[in-house]
Order: structure tokens, then sequence, then C-alpha cells
């Protein structure tokens, strides 16, 4: 076996003692290499009491090397491929995970949020290239109709836009998203939390065929493995800290969607939300990131999530206004002497310069270039208005 082979043996084998993002791993492969960090770690040498205790346990169900050799096979049976930091489709942002620190992190899935130490893919996209210009769309599986429609919507004008679409695979918002991006025939990246071979939900199969024909699926686990709950959490670093920005699509109080935009903020990512309904139990979560973060930002589109994540001054939203009216572009002498004129009637020259607050020649100079403009007709005792179109009456 190559030195190459044994290091990326070394990565899976390390990936199945300990759960992905697991801090000490991490830093003993970057002080020691994958393949002198997996003899000390069976070798008992583990510097922390539980990794210790976990590697024990692991590998008295099966040899660590066997398992991985097992898992390669089983990947290139499948027509997946093992991506690691030594390949030139990695992708470079993930390693912005290794500062990645959570505030008040009690439980050990918030503490061990590591960068990956090898993907799984199936799909035939660069990993690297596909997630250069990626934005994730998380949000509630239990969604709305509302929901459903603004993913579909950000997924679809993204996609069209060239920006890939990554999101969990899960149902609802996440599934609406992945939907969106393939209707316009774009890119999307579905991150799991269990093997590339059993993807999950099940009822979503027919969704992830279609993201392996013509996306990707990417896991950090093997083929095989389950998707058990702290897998998501854990999982949910790598939507973060991948792409440039999260956008957070409906979220219940206690969502994984919420917890993915906390992620991204503490990454040095866009975190965004999409307002809903503040009559929806889908809300909660999302307009709880608005209230207590100041990072996150209040989203409605896609042209407001470009204007986040792309470039500067290249991505901006045009400015939400409401229906131009000819009256916009009058100066306050004009729209003052417009409203000095009565609904109906005529007022005289005197009558209106008083009533507007400007002398008679201001009033006549502006009087001539209403009436240029069609607002205003001369009738011989002053001014009147022009009746507006579809008037049966006039002044």
């Amino acid at each position: 076996m190559s030195a190459d082979e044994e290091s990326r043996l070394a990565r899976v084998a390390l990936t199945w003692l300990a759960e992905p993002g697991t801090r000490a791993v991490h830093q003993l492969v970057d002080r020691l290499g994958p393949v002198a960090t997996l003899d000390l770690l069976l070798d008992g040498g583990s510097p922390d009491g539980w990794l210790h205790s976990t590697v024990a346990a692991r590998s008295a169900a099966g040899d660590a090397r066997a398992v991985a050799a097992e898992a390669l096979a089983r990947a290139d049976r499948l027509g997946a491929r093992l991506v690691t930091p030594d390949d030139a489709e990695w992708p470079v942002r993930v390693a912005g995970l290794k500062t990645l620190r959570l505030p008040n992190a009690i439980r050990r899935v918030d503490g061990e949020t590591a960068p990956p130490l090898c993907f799984w893919v199936r799909g035939a996209w660069d990993l690297g290239e596909a997630l250069e210009r990626s934005v994730a769309v998380v949000g509630a599986r239990a969604a709305t109709g509302y929901g459903q429609h603004v993913a579909t919507e950000l997924g679809y004008g993204l996609a069209e836009r060239d920006w890939t679409v990554v999101s969990g695979g899960a149902f609802g918002i996440d599934a609406a998203a992945h939907r969106g991006a393939l209707n316009a025939g774009g890119l999307t990246v579905a991150v799991l939390a269990c093997g590339v071979d059993r993807p999950y939900p099940m009822g979503n199969t027919a969704l992830f065929d279609r993201i392996a024909d013509t996306g990707l699926l990417v896991s950090e686990w093997p083929p095989g493995a389950e998707p058990l709950r702290p897998r998501f959490l854990i999982r949910n670093r790598v939507i973060a800290g991948g792409t440039l920005g999260t956008v957070v699509v409906e979220a219940s109080a206690r969502s994984g969607a919420t917890q993915t935009a906390r992620r991204a903020i503490h990454t040095g990512r866009v975190a965004m939300v999409v307002p809903g309904p503040v009559t929806s139990a889908m809300s909660v979560g999302a307009h709880e990131l608005l209230r207590e973060c100041t990072e996150v930002r209040l989203v409605t589109g896609v042209a407001h999530v470009l204007e986040e994540v792309g470039r500067v001054g290249a991505d901006l939203a045009p400015l939400a206004r409401g229906p131009q009216r000819p009256t916009d572009a009058l100066d306050d002498d004009a729209r003052s002497l417009l409203e000095a004129l009565p609904r109906r009637g005529v007022r005289g020259v005197d009558a209106l310069a008083a009533r507007a607050g400007v002398n008679v020649r201001t009033a006549l100079r502006k009087l001539s270039l209403l009436e240029e403009l069609s607002m205003v007709v001369r009738r011989d005792d002053g001014y009147a208005l022009v009746p507006p179109t579809g008037s049966k009456g006039g002044a």
C-alpha cells in the first residue's frame, strides 16, 4: 500500500473511531498526520478520557483499518469517491471550522466542531468547484405552504444565477430548495447525516437520485452509516462553514436550522432569515434569530441574498419602491402649487401664489412647467388641474 493510500485509509478509520468534528482528533492529525494519529489512538494514547473510551468501544466492535477498507470498496462499487484535503477538489472553505467556537456550548455536539477529515461524494461535479459559489437554504421539516413556496423560489432564483444551492435533503424547506434548483437546471448539493448510499429520509429517494445525477450527495460518514440524531447537528456545521451564507426559511423554536445559522455566524459566514407570519409556530425560531443576533440579516428574496453573499457592488438588490408617479420629479415649489389648486374649478395666479407660499414670478414659472407636463391647464381666469384620464367632467 502506498503512503497516499495508507493516509486515506487512516482518515476513514479515524472518522469511524470518533464522530466527525472531534477536535482532539483533528488536532492530532494536524500535528502527527492521519496514519500516526490512528496508530496512537489504537494504542490507547488518546489525550482525552472520553475519546479513549470511544475508541476502545469502537475497536471492540471491529478492526478500524478493516472497516475502512470495506467502506472504500463499498464506495467503489457504488460509484462514490473519497475526497480528502490532499485532493484538488477539497473545498478549502471548510477550514474555517477550525476556529468555530459556539458560546455556552454544553453538549459535546456543540463543542466538537472541527473541520472534516474526509468526505464521501456521489456525483460528477468537482466538490470544491460546486461549493465555491454556494448558498445554504435550510428550514423546518414541517414547513407551511408559504415556506415551501419561498424556499422553492430561492432555490430556483439562485440556481438560475449560477449559484449552488446547498441543503440537507430533509422534508419541507430543504427538499423545496433542492427542487427549485433542479427545476432551474442548476446545481444543488445535499449534505447528509448518513451514508451516501442510504439517503434519509427514504421518502425523498427520488429527489436524492436526481441530485446524484446532476449535482452532489456529500457525507462525512462512510457508505452504510445510519442517520443517528446527533449526526444531523454534526452535519450542520459543514452546511454552515462550506457555503458563503445560510438562509433560514421557517424554523420552529427548537430547530436545527437555527443552529445551522448560529454556526454560520460563528464561522464568519453570512446568516440570513426570511420573515414569516407572526402567528405561525414555524416563524418563532427564525424571528428569535432576528431578535437575538445583530449579525443576522433579513432577506425577502434572491436579490437580497445575492447582495449579502455576492461581490461587493455587483450584486446589489434594487431598492424597494412604490409605483413611480409623475409628481416624483417635481421640486417643492411645483408640488406646493399643485396642492394649492382645487380638485375642481379654477384659481387665479395671485391666490395660488399666496396659498402655495411662493412669489408670483415663481408661481408663473412653475405653472408654465406644470402646463408643459400636462398636469395643469390654463383658463381665462386662472389655472385648473387636468382631469384624470377617463374623467367625464372638467373644471
